[in-house]
């Protein structure tokens, strides 16, 4: 099972990269929220898949049972679930103040720092 999630983690993240190097700012917006998801189930992946024995430590005993799966890293995912979400919602509004203000999507057509048309710096001494 833990190859299953190995290889879904992959698609995740290789399609966020993907997503994130495009020009519009709506697919690095997804890029990133997709990115997130991949990187939660990673972490989620890395604490063992198993639903035989529950991530509890008995009465009689002072630590985990050897087959039980590891509840630090859902512990994190519940805290990376809600750190990711505040941070694309605040990407989301920024980019859509971004629109308003530019009238474009594209990242190219958003560079104010280096407007069209002007002369290079000097690029030797």
């Amino acid at each position: 099972m833990e190859a299953l999630f190995a290889v879904v983690v992959g698609i995740f993240l290789a399609s966020a990269f993907y997503l994130m190097m495009s020009k519009r700012i709506v697919r690095v917006l997804l890029g990133v929220a997709i990115l997130g998801n991949g990187v939660n189930l990673l972490l989620f992946t890395s604490g063992r898949l198993t639903r035989e024995v529950p991530p509890i430590i008995g009465a009689d005993a002072d630590t985990l049972a050897a087959g039980a799966a590891n509840p630090l890293p859902q512990a994190l995912i519940l805290t990376a679930i809600v750190i990711s979400f505040s941070f694309f919602c605040f990407l989301l509004v920024l980019g859509y103040r971004a629109y308003q203000e530019l009238k474009s999507d594209d990242t190219d057509e958003m560079r104010v720092a280096e407007p069209e048309g002007q002369p290079l710096p000097p690029l030797g001494y």
